[in-house]
């Protein structure tokens, strides 16, 4: 009888890589349509040296339509890239396993790092409201609490729940108007103060705040290092930043500065912010090194979770804040197609065939 559930499980989880390789190589050749829409087709010779670099490198050629992707994204192929689907079902469980699904519960991260390193109100968790020490409150008490806030000169906070990520999960409240019964019913989460956010940011789109993204890995030496950084950009009429019409552009991780072009969400090109028309060149981050130098020192107090992704931005009295961290669902291929490759150091090529 073990003998067989063993062999069912292995069956099932058989089931499932097959899967998630089948749906991630789906996306992938959307999205090389779509650039090739743009560059015109990526040529045979390109192709043949990502097939012998996923099956000779990396183990499999089934990681080769992400390196098509990347090669036709980047004009070139390198060394050294990981196909998102390998990322996503080798590396990941391996690097951080369950402890990186802590940051899908949104109201232990300042518990997590013993700090107040989010703008925490309250929280929603398994039927009770609690003040942001965790003390219990009532849903009359929460909403006297939201409505004295004063964090910023706005009138908004926002809600996010549990396994929120790209936009989904998010809803924003005028304080003289937030109601706990009703919040509750959105289900487990925190409710923050809406940012007010740094004018350099304005200048894209006043309503959504921005996010800045850097995803940080614990390198070989047990040290943080910054392997990536780009700015995530909503539009007009938005309250936060969405997946399905987001701007995303690359920044120089040594300067701060953004690179040039900027990319929708179907990777197609663009140097400017296409409500506000606003360019995206000689523009850099206010504050970036400072930025870094924080996620790096929150990095060093995780290292149990060897990569993690930061979403943070600069306010407009000049504070770094973090709006949210991602200990497992970060996703790479943006910035492996844009900056990379980002991880060739680490040894994670390996991790297929071992």
């Amino acid at each position: 009888m073990m003998q067989f559930t063993k062999l069912t499980k292995q069956s099932f989880e058989r089931a499932l890589n097959i899967k998630y390789h089948y749906d991630s190589n789906k996306v992938a050749k959307r999205v090389l349509q779509q650039i090739e829409l743009e560059k015109g087709k990526l040529n045979s010779k390109s192709k043949k040296v990502a097939n012998d670099y996923a099956r000779d490198v990396l183990g499999w050629k089934g990681f080769a339509p992400w390196l098509y992707v990347y090669t036709l994204m980047y004009g070139k192929f390198m060394e050294g890239w990981l196909p998102d689907n390998y990322y996503g079902r080798i590396v990941l469980p391996k690097i951080q396993g369950d402890y990186g699904k802590i940051s899908f519960l949104k109201p232990f991260t300042n518990k997590v790092f013993n700090e107040n390193i989010c703008q925490d109100l309250a929280y929603y968790i398994n039927g009770e409201w609690f003040s942001k020490d965790f003390k219990i409150k009532t849903s009359e008490q929460i909403n006297a609490l939201i409505a004295n806030d004063h964090t910023y000169n706005n009138i908004k906070v926002i809600n996010k729940l549990d396994h929120s990520y790209q936009g989904k999960g998010i809803r924003v409240y005028n304080k003289d108007s937030f109601n706990a019964n009703k919040v509750s019913k959105n289900g487990n989460g925190v409710i923050q103060p809406f940012i007010d956010q740094h004018d350099f940011f304005n200048q894209f789109t006043k309503d959504a705040v921005a996010t800045l993204r850097f995803t940080t890995v614990i390198d070989n030496d047990d040290k943080a290092s910054l392997r990536a950084s780009f700015i995530r950009l909503g539009r007009n009429n938005q309250t936060h930043v969405q997946s399905s019409n987001q701007i995303i552009v690359p920044i120089d991780a040594t300067t701060g500065r953004l690179a040039e072009i900027g990319y929708d969400q179907t990777y197609k090109s663009t140097h400017i912010h296409p409500d506000t028309k606003v360019t995206f060149e000689n523009k850099t981050i206010p504050f970036f090194h400072d930025c870094v130098n924080m996620v790096l020192d929150l990095q060093n107090k995780m290292p149990m979770i060897k990569l993690i992704g930061w979403d943070i931005i600069v306010d407009n009295t000049n504070r770094i804040v973090l709006m949210e961290w991602n200990g497992y669902g970060t996703g790479i291929a943006f910035s492996e197609a844009t900056q990379g490759p980002g991880f060739s150091d680490l040894g994670w090529s390996e991790f297929y065939k071992k």
